[in-house]
């Protein structure tokens, strides 16, 4: 092969991928117009936008409340968007939460969307303290917003990393509330005890739910008396205390073996209420889709007598 020839390929080749570069060039450019004139939050730039589609609600415990937050990501960028991990902090009424990783990793198509679920723990008494000073100031509606960012290796522009913020203006959403008004011993044989325990549900949301599945169990003095259960969906009205007696069955060689101090020393002498459900939105609700709700009351059989 002459050197001319060699000489013309590489001319061509060279050309070849200088008209390549001009094109990528040309097509980031041109996506970079289309995101500056966008309204909002991603004016004059190009990257990753994210938008908060729903939270569902799955475990509310006095611990913790678990819950999956549904991102849709979207790729305006001209390469596949790929990161090993998300930082994210979530805020409630601008208040953190938490802040917390998403290690799965994602991967997204240059000009594509993908919808990820982020599953997020939020400790109990953290919420709890931010809901409570929302009910103080009669605020029913709050932001929910969650700030994120990725670490990429975009070809062309190098190592970057984007950060997204995106939130939603959503009713502030109160965790039910049970109280033990009473429990009373009925009649009983040699083999069962009729127990009832008469409880309160204080739902301080603007919208009515329903509580199904119901399981809970009756500890006095540290012995396991009785239990029931409630499969039958429980009405629980929008900002009211709903009054509820759930059936229970209890044991009758465990409830004689502490029936002198809940009859004599009622003062020194401790319960506990373990109550599991789940709460059905009665108006479809996702956020509230068969939510599982556990929470564990306590106090003292004295506690019964002050509130008659």
């Amino acid at each position: 092969m002459s050197a001319y020839v060699m000489k013309k390929g590489w001319i061509i080749a060279l050309g070849l991928l200088l008209i390549g570069v001009i094109g990528a060039f040309v097509w980031y450019n041109n996506l970079k117009k289309e995101a500056a004139s966008e309204p909002g939050t991603y004016n004059d730039t190009l990257k990753p936008r994210l938008e908060l589609s729903r939270f569902d609600f799955t475990d509310i415990s006095d611990d913790e409340i678990k819950l999956n937050m549904y991102l849709l990501i979207d790729n305006p960028l001209p390469v596949e968007l790929k990161a090993s991990k998300i930082r994210y902090t979530i805020y409630i009424a601008d208040t953190p939460v938490i802040e917390d990783e998403y290690k799965k990793g994602i991967a997204i198509k240059s000009g594509d969307s993908s919808l990820i679920e982020l599953p997020v723990v939020i400790l109990s008494k953290k919420l709890s303290g931010v809901l409570a000073t929302l009910e103080r100031k009669r605020i029913d509606s709050t932001t929910y917003k969650i700030k994120t960012s990725f670490d990429l290796d975009v070809p062309i522009m190098g190592s970057r990393t984007f950060t997204v913020t995106t939130e939603r203006y959503l009713p502030t959403y109160f965790i039910p509330k049970v109280t033990v008004e009473d429990i009373d011993l009925g009649k009983f044989n040699f083999k069962e005890l009729d127990v009832a325990a008469k409880v309160n549900v204080e739902n301080r949301n603007k919208f009515p739910y329903n509580i199904t599945d119901a399981y809970y169990t009756v500890t006095i003095n540290g012995k396991q008396i009785a239990e029931g259960s409630q499969p039958e969906p429980i009405l629980i009205k929008a900002q009211a205390t709903t009054p509820v007696i759930f059936p229970v069955t209890g044991q009758v060689g465990k409830t004689l073996s502490v029936l002198p101090k809940m009859v004599f020393d009622k003062k020194d002498t401790p319960y506990e209420v373990v109550f599991r459900c789940k709460i059905i939105d009665k108006d479809g609700n996702l956020s509230f889709k068969n939510s599982k709700f556990i929470t564990t009351i306590r106090g003292t059989l004295d506690d019964f007598k002050k509130k008659k």
